[in-house]
Parts: C-alpha cells; sequence; structure tokens
C-alpha cells in the first residue's frame, strides 16, 4: 500500500515474486486469475516455514511439533469462519476445493434427502462442477434437473428463475459469479425467493471470495464453497460452508482418520462437526497457508480490491472494444473482472498461443461451461481475467497484441 494508505498498485505487485518473471524474454503479463491466482511471498514463506520449521500431524501426537500445527490448524478455520462471517468454525468444513465441496453436498444432503422426481434448480452460466454432481444424482436417484436461462448478456433471466421455482424444486444451486461470463449473480434475492418455498440453497463462490467481501450469514444461503488457489493460496484446499443444523442431519460419505469418535467391527460413531467431513490426513499445509492468504486479503481489503478492479474492468472494457471484430461474450450490468471474447475468425487456440508469444498468459477455451458456449454459438472464447496487482499497461500489452492478432487473420 503506498503512502497515506493510497491505492499503489506498483507496490502491490512486488508482493507477488512471479510477477517479476520473463516469458519470451518479455515480462510476464498474468491474465488467468480466474483460474488460479498467484501467491504474495508472505504466502509460500507460510508454507515453507511449516515444512521447514513446523511439519507434524495434527489432533492426537502429544509433542510439541504436533501441537503447534493443531493449533494452527484450528486457528486458520477460525480465520475461515471470520472471513465469511459464519456463525461457528464448526461450519467450516475443509475440502480440497470447490469441486469437492459441491460434490460433498450432492452425496451427503442429494442423495439421502431428495427422492425421484424432486427437482434441482440451477442456471445456464453453471461451471461443469455445479452441472455434472447433479446428473450423476439424476441417473443414480431419477431426480429431475431444471436450468434457469440467462439473456444475450449473458444475465439470469429472473422472472424465469420465478417460474421455475415450482412447489417440486427441493434444492437450489448457483454461482455467485460467472467463471466464463464474469456476471454476477443476484444470490442475495435468489436466496430470498428459495427461503419463501423452503427450499435449500448452496451457493458456488469459487470466483466471488477473492474480490468481494461474502457474508454468509448476510446473504443466508445454506451452503457456501471457495477454493484456496483462487484467493491467493496454495492448490489442493478449499472449503465448504453448511448451516449447522443441515450438517449435523447429513451423513458422511468419506470414512477413515478423524472422522470418528469409536470403532468397532459392528459400528462405528461419527464425530462431531467439523470433523465428521474430513476423513484422513487433512492438507494440513495448505489450511494453515490459505489462513495466511486470508490475512494478506484482509490486509489489503477487500472493498478496495473490488473497487480497483471495477476500474481496471472497466478501462478493458473500454480498451477491448476498440479493436476490430472483437465481441465480448457476457456485458452483464453487475459483472466482476473478467473480459471473455471472440476476435473475428480467429480460434481462441490460436489467440492464445500468439499472446503466449508476448508473454500474456490468457486462458482459451470452454471454460468448463460448455453450456455457455453453447447459448452463445461460439466453440470457445478467449478469457482474461483480472486481479487486483494487475494493472493498465498489461491491458494496454493485451490491448496491442490483440491488434496484432487481427493483421494475422486478416
Amino acid at each position: 500500500m503506498g503512502p497515506e494508505g493510497k491505492w499503489d498498485v506498483e507496490k502491490l505487485r512486488e508482493d507477488f515474486p512471479i510477477l517479476r518473471e520473463q516469458v519470451y524474454n518479455k515480462p510476464l503479463t498474468y491474465l488467468d486469475n480466474a483460474a488460479t491466482t498467484q501467491k504474495p511471498q508472505v504466502v509460500i514463506d507460510a508454507l515453507t516455514r511449516y515444512y521447514s520449521k513446523e511439519n507434524a500431524n495434527i489432533h492426537r501426537g502429544i509433542f510439541c511439533l504436533s501441537e503447534q500445527a493443531t493449533k494452527r490448524f484450528k486457528s486458520a478455520r477460525h480465520k475461515v469462519q471470520e472471513f465469511i462471517g459464519a456463525a461457528s468454525d464448526k461450519e467450516i468444513i475443509f475440502v480440497r476445493g470447490t469441486t469437492e465441496a459441491i460434490n460433498l453436498v450432492t452425496q451427503c444432503y442429494g442423495r439421502p434427502f431428495l427422492q425421484a422426481g424432486d427437482e434441482v434448480l440451477i442456471t445456464h452460466m453453471e461451471h461443469h462442477s455445479n452441472i455434472v454432481p447433479w446428473q450423476m444424482l439424476v441417473e443414480e436417484k431419477g431426480i429431475k434437473l431444471k436450468v434457469a436461462p440467462i439473456n444475450d448478456r449473458g444475465e439470469l433471466i429472473l422472472e424465469e428463475f420465478k417460474k421455475l421455482l415450482t412447489d417440486q424444486v427441493k434444492f437450489v444451486s448457483v454461482v455467485h459469479v460467472s467463471n466464463a461470463l464474469g456476471t454476477i449473480n443476484p444470490v442475495r434475492e435468489i436466496i430470498r425467493l428459495a427461503h419463501a418455498k423452503g427450499i435449500p440453497v448452496m451457493v458456488d463462490g469459487a470466483q466471488a471470495v477473492a474480490h468481494t467481501k461474502v457474508d454468509v450469514r448476510d446473504l443466508d444461503c445454506d451452503f457456501y464453497a471457495f477454493s484456496g488457489h483462487k484467493l491467493f493460496g496454495p492448490t489442493g484446499v478449499g472449503v465448504l460452508y453448511g448451516k449447522k443444523e443441515l450438517l449435523e442431519k447429513m451423513p458422511p460419505y468419506q470414512g477413515g482418520g478423524d472422522m470418528i469418535r469409536s470403532v468397532t467391527f459392528e459400528k462405528t460413531t461419527y464425530n462431531d462437526l467439523p470433523y465428521k467431513f474430513e476423513a484422513g490426513t487433512p492438507h494440513i499445509a495448505g489450511v494453515i497457508v490459505l489462513g495466511a492468504a486470508i490475512d494478506y486479503v484482509q490486509s489489503v481489503g477487500l472493498d478496495r480490491i473490488e473497487a480497483y478492479e471495477q476500474e481496471l474492468l472497466k478501462y478493458g472494457t473500454e480498451k477491448l472494444l476498440e479493436i476490430p471484430g472483437l465481441r465480448l461474450i457476457g456485458t452483464a450490468e453487475h459483472k466482476s473482472a473478467i473480459l471473455s471474447f471472440v476476435l473475428g475468425e480467429a480460434h481462441a487456440h490460436d489467440i492464445g498461443t500468439i499472446l503466449d508469444r508476448q508473454g500474456i498468459a490468457i486462458r482459451a477455451g470452454h471454460h468448463c461451461a460448455m453450456p455457455v458456449m453453447q447459448r452463445f454459438k461460439v466453440p470457445a472464447t478467449t478469457r482474461a481475467s483480472l486481479a487486483f496487482y494487475n494493472n493498465r499497461e498489461e491491458i494496454d500489452r493485451l490491448a496491442a497484441a490483440l491488434r496484432e492478432v487481427t493483421e494475422v487473420f486478416r
């Protein structure tokens, strides 16, 4: 942060060592933050410190290292609780990422509590991780999957969502921010409408928590999922938040390790929350380092991050729309810092390859959201996704490289 607390993106960039790297003798321009974010030095140091000075298994060790690791693991759970505004750290389940969190809910809530003919309502902008697990229940249990449509701007058509929210719907699962479009869904209103009919709601927050303040009690969602690696933290760790009363009645779907209270050959008694859903040795280092990432994000300030990224999105949108033949896919009024586009007849993979030679890292493809591509009748898009360490110079570099692409494919 700059003098007197002013936003200083160049100072913040110094926290991220990888941003000083070069690719093909060009400065790295990293614009693939929706896929994974880069890590600040304090996060890298936390990982190194754990493995070099603190490594031990947790919970049952009676020696110093184990007690220290257990204390830091529990501290990280409390940090997550405060970060998302949960009522208790017992509502914080550590998983491998958003995908596993959603699968846990489909298996531990959907499988025991949904019956043949019950409907689950999602939207047309969902990531595959919030489609495929439900389709598995369609095949296994005979539930029905309903899809709320989106308009040409990539926004949920709320009136159509309301029409689909019938008495047959027993669960709603929606993305907070679309990874393919950048659309910010009206999740608070979605939750209000569903709860008016007694329907629980899960929110996929993978693309939200690094860009805006999330308060699960304010939203009143029943489940909320996110991944550490999109929050400037490590891969292989994520969070499922669930309301305590729901988690308590849900059976676990993995057995072994600390999820037990007692075991005989005749019967196993499961542990209390949150351990009931955390079978086996957890990703101890990942959880502790996720706590360090949360500390870092909070030191920067999510309100300030959101405001800066919105300025950068506006600048990037204006710059890209100046390029002949470029069409943005996803132009919602309420949008996160994601710029998905097609450019003339150039395929997204060709664009990605050309940009890579300029040191520009973007994502090209269907972004694990193939139904979105089908909705907009495109095979793929090129996606530049921004984080608070990006700057205008990088957007200018992207725009200049895209103009070169138009020359190649003229």
